[in-house]
């Protein structure tokens, strides 16, 4: 069992400087969860808190059963994989992967096994005789991750990994490191602060802001019904657009002023909606969500400001009574920039946020 359990943690730096006031966290069993946010949200700290390699200020972390405040780091369990690699210049692949179990007296022929069986499963069985400096970024990358998987620990834990690879590599990795997860079958806890690799790898993803969790939920949920705010412009890309609106009854009907255009609210969203009549809330439109004019019920008279062609879809960036907005539309959408552009909104997918507080009222 390597559930990981964070009761109350908090973790204070010299000077009083807090940067984890209440932590508590639940990671279950073979799980692969994904701590993700802005720098200094205090992802990497809770991932060096597990590894020990962090002091915890106050409150209790475990590890299966066993309380870890206390222990050790190599009397953990964990086996972690740093973002510069960590090798080992003057060392072979094969050495590199062998040290840790060498250290732990494993048996030569063990070792040898194992190092091979690694080698084969991250494709680097042609490269066990090289040094570091005659690897690529991703084979260093690999030959990390395989000198933590021989450990065969009850925890991986994986600290921005893919952050100094190439946009190709970095695809492929993430791919390969889910592979890994499968095969391996143990607990996974990754940091990053790219959120296509939280929504691509993970179980359920973590978002922190200031030490403080704002969700912990799954890729989807995440994506479809975010807790607040900062959630809801964090995840998915490009950015949820934030228009400010009002909240007006209009006869029986709930609808939000945005600039002057009036947008009905759904039946289901307006319940939610009865208390705000007349305050201020802001709409989260997803740039996807946007749709052509003639399929809406709801248009916008927008400028076009750029055309951003990504392939098989046009980004549009936008402008509506001084509003700047992103519009995620299907390739052969092409209008041309500095001319108007009439552009429809689907009505069900609006997410609707307090502006005081910030929280979701409705999705």
């Amino acid at each position: 069992m390597a559930n990981i359990t964070f009761k109350h943690v908090n973790k204070t730096y010299p000077g009083n400087v807090e940067v984890i006031p209440d932590l508590n966290l639940e990671i279950k069993d073979k799980e692969f969860v994904i701590l993700v946010g802005p720098s200094g949200c205090g992802k990497s700290t809770t991932l060096r808190m597990i590894a020990g390699l962090e002091e915890i200020s106050g409150g209790e972390l475990y590890i299966g059963d066993k309380l870890v405040n206390d222990v050790a780091p190599k009397d953990r369990d964990i086996a972690m994989v740093f973002q510069n690699y960590a090798l080992y210049p003057h060392m072979t692949v094969y050495k590199n992967i062998a040290f840790g179990l060498q250290l732990r007296k494993v048996p030569k022929d063990e070792i040898d096994k194992k190092v091979h069986e690694a080698a084969r499963i991250l494709d680097l069985e042609h490269l066990l005789d090289r040094k570091p400096k005659a690897l690529s970024g991703g084979q260093r990358q690999r030959v990390a991750l395989g000198r933590a998987m021989v450990r065969n620990p009850s925890v991986f834990l994986l600290d921005e990994p893919l952050s100094n690879l190439d946009a190709k590599l970095r695809t492929s990795m993430r791919s390969e490191i889910s592979k890994l997860h499968k095969r391996l079958n143990t607990t996974f806890v990754y940091v990053t602060h790219d959120q296509t690799e939280a929504m691509t790898m993970g179980d359920r993803i973590c978002v922190m802001k200031d030490g403080v969790i704002q969700q912990f939920d799954t890729p989807q949920a995440l994506y479809d019904t975010p807790n607040n705010l900062f959630v809801a412009g964090f995840i998915g890309s490009p950015q949820m657009n934030f228009c400010p609106a009002t909240i007006r009854k209009n006869g029986d009907q709930i609808v939000a002023d945005f600039a002057g255009a009036i947008i009905p609210m759904p039946a289901e969203k307006a319940k939610h909606l009865e208390n705000y009549v007349d305050r201020s809330v802001i709409l989260g439109i997803r740039p996807a969500n946007f749709t052509s004019a003639e399929n809406s019920g709801v248009r916008l008279s927008t400028t076009v400001d750029i055309v951003e062609l990504m392939g098989a879809e046009t980004n549009l960036y936008l402008e509506f009574n001084e509003h700047k907005l992103i519009a995620c539309m299907p390739a052969d959408v092409q209008p041309e920039e500095n001319k108007p552009f009439t552009i429809g909104i689907d009505v069900n997918k609006i997410h609707v946020f307090d502006s005081e507080t910030e929280l979701a009222i409705c999705h």
